[in-house]
């Protein structure tokens, strides 16, 4: 496996990380503007998977297809604050929030060492990695 392909699979990890956290939280919380936010994230987060998958076949490789051990251990980190928290949903959105900073993290990182054509792939994807970023951070906000 080519370090570009190394790279771009583990973003791929990552960002399937937030989407899978994303689908746990909508099942979890009670308000439907907050599931309706979690299910916008999940499409966000499928738009990018979908393009670094495209790009991991097109080098002949195989794309990676599951998460990371983190990203299911801040899963889990979350559902027991939400348990013992008095407002579950601000719980949520507060790990959610560390969650995209991880992701956008991340694509910072990846952005500044990419090969060219990985570069320019994630310059197409940046903004809407940023845009969930900041919408997590904007409610964890205004929830505090």
């Amino acid at each position: 496996m080519s370090s570009k392909t190394a790279q771009l699979n583990e973003l791929i990890e990552i960002t399937r990380d937030g989407k899978r956290f994303y689908q746990h939280a909508h099942e979890e919380v009670q308000d439907i503007r907050l599931q309706a936010l979690f299910r916008d994230m999940v499409r966000a987060k499928t738009e990018v998977i979908d393009a670094l998958t495209v790009k991991v076949a097109a080098n002949q490789s195989e794309p990676a297809s599951g998460g990371t051990l983190l990203g299911k251990l801040r899963q889990v980190y979350a559902d027991t604050r939400a348990t013992l928290a008095k407002d579950e949903e601000a719980a949520y959105v507060a790990q959610l929030e560390e969650a995209e900073d991880r992701i956008l993290h991340a694509f910072e990182d990846a952005l500044e060492s990419a090969e060219n054509d990985v570069r320019v792939l994630l310059a197409v994807e940046m903004p809407k990695v940023r845009a969930c970023h900041d919408r997590m951070r904007a409610l964890k906000q205004e929830m505090n």
